[in-house]
């Protein structure tokens, strides 16, 4: 278990709050993430690559309080941003393109799902580019909240540091609505796809839905692990960047349709099934 790792878990079970600064700014990592919370419940990411000071905005929905981040970095020299990038077309992520357009002193080229506002690139499944220097992004399509939908993994290739940006397809605990997509879809893009990234990878979703999901998941599988989940919501505002995909295998009731537990509280079997009735389960749980 590396230094990251095992921090992290004997944090997480001792559920302190202060772990929070400690995640998001280790001192030995080049690919620098900042959490920028909005109406409450939504987060944007500025990912910068330390050496070259490039950087990105991942789903700047509300530019009142975006844009005053990102003016402050740049007006300190302490990014170049080089793209707005987009998970998936909904004005809860990409609503603020427009605006910030009209307010950066430079055009950006935006990066997203075709259905994206003024996307102007829409990287193919599993194509790579970079920001910066040092980090390397691959997206990965994963239709079903919405058929544009993307996911971004991102590594930092000095440390070999990895997290994926999965805006509404996977939350901490649970995963978006269908609202374009079927259980085949979400099956596909949770448990092939994202199980598929690697269990170190660190999850950085576009919402702060924990301690719903977890409550939803506790209705269904009573586990270690689902318990502890719930322990660290009750206890902590924030759970993005905390989880890794390893985690939420062991813990997000989507991710397990070989459970029995999971099996016998849907009433099914076949892990496609498993998927639309959690959600149908989830979407009238009170």
């Amino acid at each position: 278990m590396n230094a990251f790792n095992a921090a992290r878990r004997v944090i997480f079970q001792s559920h302190k709050k202060s772990f929070f600064p400690v995640v998001n700014t280790p001192t030995y990592r080049k690919m620098h993430i900042r959490s920028i919370p909005m109406w409450g419940d939504n987060y944007a990411y500025l990912v910068v690559d330390d050496k070259s000071k490039d950087a990105v905005i991942i789903d700047p929905a509300n530019p009142p309080e975006v844009l005053p981040v990102l003016e402050e970095a740049i007006a300190n020299k302490e990014i170049n941003l080089t793209a707005i990038v987009n998970t998936h077309h909904h004005r809860d992520h990409a609503g603020g393109n427009e605006a910030l357009l009209s307010k950066l002193p430079s055009k950006l080229p935006i990066i997203g799902g075709r259905d994206c506002a003024h996307v102007t690139k829409t990287p193919a499944h599993n194509e790579t580019f970079t920001i910066g220097e040092n980090i390397k992004v691959k997206a990965l399509h994963t239709p079903c909240h919405t058929q544009d939908s993307i996911c971004y993994l991102m590594e930092d290739k000095e440390t070999g540091d990895k997290v994926i940006f999965t805006g509404d397809t996977l939350f901490i605990g649970g995963c978006g609505r269908f609202f374009e997509g079927t259980g085949k879809e979400m099956h596909e893009a949770l448990n092939v796809v994202l199980a598929g990234v690697g269990d170190d990878v660190r999850v950085y979703p576009g919402h702060e839905y924990t301690k719903s999901n977890v409550k939803f998941g506790v209705s269904v599988l009573q586990s270690e692990a689902v318990r502890a989940l719930e322990a660290f919501a009750d206890d902590c505002k924030e759970t993005q960047g905390k989880f890794t995909i390893g985690d939420e295998k062991q813990h997000n009731v989507f991710m397990r349709p070989q459970d029995p537990a999971i099996q016998k509280a849907t009433g099914e079997t076949d892990p496609i099934a498993i998927m639309t009735k959690l959600r149908e389960m989830k979407n009238n749980f009170k």
